[in-house]
C-alpha cells in the first residue's frame, strides 16, 4: 500500500533558511523602530479562551476563529447533556472552549486588564507573533501569518496617533518600500451612518464598505439592498465616501454633509489635528484621507489607518490599525483608551520579494567559513582541526567543518560544492604539517595565512 505524501494544511507554509533570514530582516527592522519610539515587548499565549475572543471582531470575524476541540471526556459530556443541541453554534460551543488568537489586540487588552496593577499607564507595548484566521487562502492571504503590533493604552492623546504614523513611515523607509497611509475616523463613519440611515447601522455600513476593494460598488450596493437599505440611502452613502479633492477640501465638504452629526464633526476635528500637527515635521509620509476606509473590526472608535504598497502586484493592505476606546471595558476595565497599529509580516515579505528589495547579504549561509581538509576527515588527527574551529567560534565567527568523506584525488571538490550551496564565502584549507590556506570562494583567490591573520581578515 502506497504511503500518502506528507503535506501541510492549506494557508500555511514552511520556510527554509533563506526565507527565515529575510523574515528576520523585516522583524529586526520593525523591532528597532518600535524600541526607538519607547515600546516594550510582551508575548501572549497561542490560544485564548473563546470568551476572550468571541464578540470582539463582529459577526464576520467570529466566523473566522479557529476553535480548538476540547480534550478528555468531551464526547461523554455531550452525550450525557440534559440540553438538546439545536444548531451548529450550540454544538460548537459544547465541544470547544478555546481558540487560536485571531489578532494581537484583543489578547493585549486582556493582558492589560489582568496586569493593570503591575503596569504603568500610558503603557506602550510591541508584540510580534503569529495569528490564525479560517479565511479562504489566496495570494497574499494566509490562514497562519505574523503580525507585528505596537499599541498604547491609558491615554486618549492624539500625539500617539502621530507617533504611530511616523513609525509606519520610518519602517517602510528603512525597508525601501513606498507606501500610502490611508486614514479615516470611525466617528466620521458614525456620522455618515447617522446621515444615511441611523447611527445604529454603523457596524453594518462599516462591514459592507470594508469589502469595497474586493467586491466593488455593485457588490456593496447589493449587500446593503439585501439588508433593507433603500436606493436613496445607498446613493447618499456613496456620494459621501467618494468625495474628492485635497485633504483640506475633502474635510470641508464633509463638514457640510455631516453638519448635523456631533459625532461626525468630532471625527473631522481629529483628522484636522493630525494633518495640521504632522505636516511641519514629516513631509515624507504619504497620508491619504479615505472616507470609505472602515477597518471592519467592531472595536475601533477613532482614527483608523491602512497601509498599501504603491508598487508591485500586491495592492492589498500590508498594515493597519486605529483607536479603540472600549476594548478593555469588555474585560471589566472601563475608561482606558488605546490606539495601535499592526504590520503584516507575510504580505510585507511578498512585496519586498517581488520588488527585489532584500539586501544581497541575506542570501549568505549561516557560516562565514568552512574548514576543509586535504584528506578524509577520518584519516587525519582531529585535535588541531577542532582547535582551529574553536578559535574561530570563540571570536564570534560562524564556522563549521566539512565532515563527509571526500575524493582524495579531488579533495576540495565536495567541500567547495557544499560551501557554494550554502553561500559560505570563505574556505580554510587544512593540510597536516603545512601552512593554512585561506580561500575567497567568490573570487577564487587563495593565500597562506596564520589562524590569527585569518581571524583578523574575517573580522574586518
Amino acid at each position: 500500500m502506497a504511503k500518502e505524501k506528507p503535506s501541510i494544511p492549506k494557508g500555511t507554509r514552511d520556510f527554509g533558511p533563506e526565507e527565515v533570514a529575510k523574515r528576520k530582516y523585516i522583524l529586526n527592522t520593525i523591532e528597532k523602530v518600535f524600541i526607538k519610539y519607547g515600546f516594550m515587548p510582551i508575548e501572549t499565549p497561542t490560544m485564548e479562551n473563546l470568551s476572550t475572543l468571541t464578540g470582539k471582531y463582529g459577526d464576520e470575524g467570529d466566523k473566522l476563529l479557529f476553535r480548538i476541540l476540547d480534550s478528555g471526556e468531551t464526547f461523554e459530556k455531550i452525550r450525557n447533556s440534559k440540553f438538546e443541541i439545536r444548531n451548529q453554534n450550540e454544538f460548537n460551543n459544547s465541544i470547544t472552549e478555546k481558540g487560536l488568537r485571531y489578532d494581537l489586540t484583543v489578547p493585549f487588552a486582556r493582558y492589560v486588564v489582568m496586569n493593570r496593577n503591575e503596569i504603568t499607564f500610558p503603557f506602550k507595548r510591541y508584540q510580534m507573533q503569529p495569528v490564525w484566521r479560517a479565511d479562504r487562502p489566496q495570494k497574499g492571504r494566509y490562514r497562519e501569518f505574523w503580525q507585528c503590533d505596537a499599541d498604547v493604552v491609558g491615554s486618549d492623546s492624539l500625539l500617539h496617533e502621530l507617533d504611530l504614523i511616523n513609525i509606519y513611515n520610518e519602517v517602510f523607509k528603512c525597508l525601501g518600500v513606498g507606501v500610502e497611509i490611508k486614514i479615516n475616523n470611525r466617528k466620521i463613519l458614525a456620522g455618515i451612518a447617522e446621515v444615511v440611515k441611523g447611527i445604529e447601522h454603523l457596524n453594518t455600513i462599516a462591514v459592507a464598505i470594508d469589502k469595497l476593494d474586493k467586491i466593488g460598488k455593485e457588490g456593496v450596493s447589493k449587500e446593503l439592498t439585501e439588508l433593507n437599505f433603500t436606493e436613496i440611502e445607498i446613493a447618499t452613502l456613496f456620494d459621501i465616501i467618494t468625495i474628492k479633492g485635497t485633504e483640506t477640501e475633502m474635510l470641508e465638504v464633509l463638514k457640510v454633509k455631516l453638519q448635523n452629526s456631533t459625532e461626525g464633526l468630532k471625527g473631522i476635528e481629529e483628522l484636522v489635528f493630525i494633518y495640521k500637527t504632522i505636516q511641519p515635521f514629516n513631509n515624507s509620509a504619504i497620508l491619504k484621507t479615505d472616507f470609505s476606509l472602515a477597518r471592519g473590526l467592531s472595536y475601533y472608535t477613532g482614527c483608523i489607518f491602512e497601509v498599501v504598497a504603491m508598487e508591485g502586484s500586491l495592492r492589498s493592505s500590508i498594515g493597519g490599525g486605529g483607536r479603540y476606546d472600549n476594548l478593555t471595558g469588555i474585560f471589566g476595565l472601563d475608561g482606558v483608551s488605546g490606539v495601535g497599529i499592526s504590520f503584516g509580516l507575510d504580505r510585507i515579505y511578498d512585496v519586498i520579494e517581488e520588488l527585489k528589495l532584500f539586501p544581497e547579504t541575506l542570501s549568505q549561509g549561516s557560516s562565514k567559513v568552512l574548514i576543509c581538509a586535504n584528506d578524509s576527515i577520518e584519516n587525519i588527527e582531529l585535535a588541531p582541526v577542532l582547535q582551529l574551529l574553536n578559535k574561530l567560534r570563540n571570536e564570534g565567527i560562524a564556522s563549521e567543518i566539512y565532515s563527509e568523506k571526500i575524493n582524495v584525488k579531488k579533495p576540495l571538490e565536495k567541500p567547495i560544492k557544499y560551501a557554494s550551496s550554502k553561500a559560505i564565502p570563505y574556505a580554510l584549507i587544512y593540510t597536516e604539517n603545512q601552512p593554512l590556506k585561506f580561500k575567497n570562494l567568490a573570487t577564487g583567490f587563495q593565500e597562506e595565512l596564520t589562524i590569527e591573520e585569518i581571524i583578523e581578515r574575517l573580522q574586518d
